[in-house]
């Protein structure tokens, strides 16, 4: 397919058009600040239109270049002008399956930043050193596509590594792409823990929640949730380390707990606490498709623990596999690097297919 049907094929303009201009209608009405909440929303929609508007502009733009480019070589061949138009072509390309990619992520809160959740499972100080590896590997995705990344909570192994550490990965689409992270990550290897070097295999839970905002609203009444302090340890200065900064909460229906150290006041920390434990329960129920928190079922949360989702094999041969969608490499140094775009796309595209059936 050229890049110009496939950017024709993916733009609706006149149905993009229209909506921006009814849009456009509705904000221009008196009453339209009367309700703040639903004007925001408006407002955020409104220039997520615009946005795409101009990325069609530019886009079109830029092969309009590319064919003055091809033009141009019909009266004179000129090699260098030729790969710019082909470079130009190939990153058009490139743009637009991502940007293809990202319509997928339709989902409630596919735009919102990420907080993402590290376990050490089986394994004992191999699953907690596999923790730290897969920490290791999270941070270079993030890094890789410009996000900004702040620890939250962390709790060291005994020998090496995490017992577990939460993450919040801020930027647009970040928790869209990292849902497909959900799950337990396998790992085989020969042990730097055994002096027999013997085989370990070992694994680690990953948890996604959405990074949300006040925008979000969610009641959880107070006599569900059990809030403790304790000294925050590690860096951070004689106040966090004597002062009983970090911050626990509790939801006792469900068993769901939270932890934050990440700020330096408890208050900050219990603020951060109860937004992530509403991102929990929040995702939660949507799974279970629950109208109200009560019906969240604790038992459900933990079962989904054993969900095992990728391979990550290192002997007797090199190798990840993602089990859902079949995707696999030999490049597993790429992978514990951050390379884990294909993983990500073809869960998102295999997800696509499931919801059209």
């Amino acid at each position: 397919m050229s890049a110009w049907v496939k950017l024709r094929s993916i733009f609706d303009l006149p149905a993009l058009t229209a909506k921006i201009q009814d849009l456009e209608q509705v904000a221009a009405q008196p009453t339209f600040w009367d309700d703040q909440t639903s004007a925001q929303r408006t407002l955020q929609e409104l220039n997520d239109l615009k946005a795409h508007l101009q990325q069609f502009d530019q886009w079109k733009a830029n092969l309009d270049d590319a064919r003055a480019v091809l033009e141009l070589l019909e009266l004179e061949e000129d090699v260098s002008l030729l790969e710019e138009a082909h470079s130009n072509v190939t990153q058009l390309g490139q743009e637009l399956d991502q940007w293809e990619l990202q319509q997928l992520l339709s989902g409630t809160y596919d735009q919102k930043g990420a907080v993402l959740t590290i376990n050490a499972g089986a394994g004992g100080t191999d699953a907690q050193d596999w923790a730290e590896m897969l920490l290791r590997m999270y941070f270079r995705w993030a890094e890789d596509h410009r996000y900004k990344v702040h620890e939250v909570e962390r709790s060291d192994g005994d020998e090496a590594g995490i017992k577990s550490v939460t993450l919040e990965i801020d930027g647009r689409y970040a928790y869209g792409y990292l849902r497909s992270e959900k799950g337990t990550h396998r790992l085989v290897r020969i042990s730097p823990f055994n002096a027999n070097d013997k085989r370990q295999t070992s694994f680690a839970g990953v948890e996604i929640m959405p990074l949300i905002d006040n925008s979000v609203q969610l009641d959880i009444p107070a006599k569900d949730l059990e809030i403790t302090t304790t000294r925050a340890g590690g860096k951070g200065g004689q106040n966090v380390n004597k002062v009983e900064t970090a911050v626990r909460i509790l939801h006792i229906p469900t068993g769901i707990a939270v932890r934050c150290t990440q700020e330096r006041s408890q208050l900050q920390n219990k603020e951060k606490a109860l937004a992530i434990l509403k991102a929990k329960l929040l995702i939660i129920a949507q799974e279970q498709k629950a109208k109200e928190i009560a019906d969240i079922r604790g038992d459900m949360v933990e079962a989904a623990w054993g969900n095992q989702i990728r391979n990550y094999v290192f002997h007797p041969y090199q190798m990840v596999k993602d089990l859902r969608t079949g995707v696999e490499t030999t490049a597993i140094a790429d992978v514990m690097n951050g390379e884990l775009d294909p993983f990500i796309q073809a869960y998102l595209r295999q997800e696509s297919q499931l919801v059209d059936v």
